[in-house]
């Protein structure tokens, strides 16, 4: 999405990040999936859940919808929805959830990290994306 600056120059807003999932989600037929997308969500994403009965019964089942709403892509699959989510592994789970939060509330998927034998700190790229991409 473009907007304009004062300056006259468009400013680029970056709304879909991709990821790949730890695990992968496999489908019925066998097949793993790893490589997705997800876009940012919007405030309508996020309030929609609420009143669904599921999310009602049991509140943590939100980011399982939620995460159905927002992610756009998984490997092959035509269609990704709650249901998808829902058969995911749990470290994959746990990923996502880490990722939404990353690229909604921090606006980035770079995350400091420090290294566990010389403590030397650096930022990595969650996303996966290789150097230069953005």
């Amino acid at each position: 999405m473009d907007t304009p600056v004062a300056s006259g120059v468009r400013e680029t807003l970056r709304t879909e990040f991709e990821f790949e999932l730890p695990r992968g989600y496999v489908d019925d037929a066998g097949t793993v999936h790893r490589r997705g997308a997800m876009r940012l969500a919007t405030a309508r994403d996020e309030l929609v859940p609420l009143r669904d009965v599921r999310v009602r019964e049991n509140p943590a089942y939100l980011s399982v919808v939620l995460l159905g709403r927002v992610i756009t892509r998984l490997g092959t699959l035509g269609d990704v929805h709650d249901g998808t989510v829902e058969n995911m592994f749990a470290s994959d789970l746990a990923f996502l959830q880490d990722f939404y939060r990353q690229i909604n509330a921090e606006g980035h998927t770079r995350a400091a990290v420090a290294c566990p034998h010389c403590e030397q700190s650096f930022e990595v790229e969650l996303a996966g994306s290789r150097l230069g991409e953005s």
